[in-house]
């Protein structure tokens, strides 16, 4: 059921998929110090944004050389119509001799999510695995091509650093076909994390701190605060009943609407018994609104998917059924909400 807040409604476009795999990308990997085919398994879960009247996708690109189902680079793409797309021959984010080394190797840089600021810095928000845990980190950039890496987004929060933070989605608003991160009560916000989210604030969009369930300082509950997710405030759960009853992980950047802040959301779905007429372990998109003025206060939730895998290039590949929605461009008009298809190809959606 639409409701008067949402999204939407988003029809597949025709010709899915944008993007599929390509055999013929080269690129020499300076960890591996070889040739390899970075793009050729599996490309999947773009970020989106537009830069002068053209739709760029960062996209996730797999080889298939790594121990944890290849090692994931970011690639770049480009389009005039947001449909038809000439890929960058390398990738622009990727493993290298750098101190994000030890957290990015060699699962590699994963699901970027991309906003810019005020003055048209981009900043990128990835996951860097490294076969151990999954940690949120960030890189800037203002052409899109050359990236700093700015690491952790909690480097400076010990209690928060080697956790399992995976991915985020910062707080928008839609300027000029621009997604800009916008202030809410003097702060930046972002909802991140998989299972679980929880929501971060900062005042410069590299350094975020978590907001806390209780307890100041190296206390919580009244307990010496240790490592771990039990001191961050729970923003979002996965529903019992419902289509996102295991798992629930940020989309594209939450948008700050007339009606409050919109949070596309990917989910997973256990089936529940023999009468259950979605399919186990399906992966499909919901939308939930936040107050305007609280990013805490969770005031409307859809009850089911408004994006399902059916298609062919959803149900079959790497990871199936699978629609797991990260870039969102507005262009000429409308919306376009990019995501990942089985996580092997990447298709796109329109309202």
């Amino acid at each position: 059921m639409t409701q008067s807040w949402t999204l939407g409604p988003f029809v597949k476009n025709e010709t899915n998929p944008v993007l599929s795999p390509n055999p013929d990308g080269v690129f020499r990997c300076p960890v591996r110090g070889e040739l390899v085919h970075w793009e050729a398994k599996d490309v999947f879960n773009p970020a989106a944004v537009v830069r002068d009247g053209k739709v760029y996708l960062l996209y996730r690109a797999e080889d298939s050389v790594g121990r944890y189902a290849g090692t994931s680079r970011i690639g770049l793409a480009t389009s005039d119509d947001g449909l038809h797309f000439t890929r960058h021959p390398e990738p622009v984010l990727y493993p290298d001799h750098d101190d994000c080394l030890p957290y990015e190797n060699e699962g590699g840089c994963e699901d970027p999510r991309v906003i810019e600021d005020e003055d048209g810095t981009y900043y990128l928000y990835y996951t860097a695995f490294n076969g151990e845990k999954a940690r949120l980190f960030v890189a800037t950039s203002t052409d899109l091509l050359s990236w700093r890496k700015h690491g952790n987004v909690f480097a400076h929060v010990p209690a928060c650093e080697a956790l399992y933070t995976k991915s985020g989605s910062v707080v928008c608003e839609l300027c000029a076909g621009r997604l800009v991160a916008t202030r809410v009560n003097g702060q930046y916000w972002m909802y991140f994390g998989e299972g679980t989210l929880y929501l971060a604030c900062s005042d410069d969009l590299i350094c975020w701190t978590p907001v806390t369930a209780c307890g100041e300082g190296d206390q919580v509950h009244g307990q010496p605060r240790r490592p771990g997710p039990e001191f961050m405030l729970p923003i979002l759960r996965p529903r019992q009943g419902r289509f996102d009853n295991v798992l629930v992980e940020p989309g594209p950047p939450a948008l700050l609407t007339d009606a409050g802040i919109v949070l596309l959301y990917n989910s997973c779905h256990y089936s529940t018994g023999p009468d259950d007429p979605i399919g186990d372990r399906t992966y499909a998109p919901l939308q939930a609104l936040f107050d305007a003025s609280d990013p805490t206060a969770l005031l409307g939730r859809t009850l089911s998917p408004y994006l399902l895998p059916e298609e062919p290039y959803e149900t079959v590949g790497q990871v199936s059924p699978t629609c797991f929605v990260e870039g969102l461009a507005h262009v000429g008009g409308r919306w376009l909400l990019y995501y990942g298809t089985a996580d092997s190809k990447i298709a796109v959606a329109g309202c």
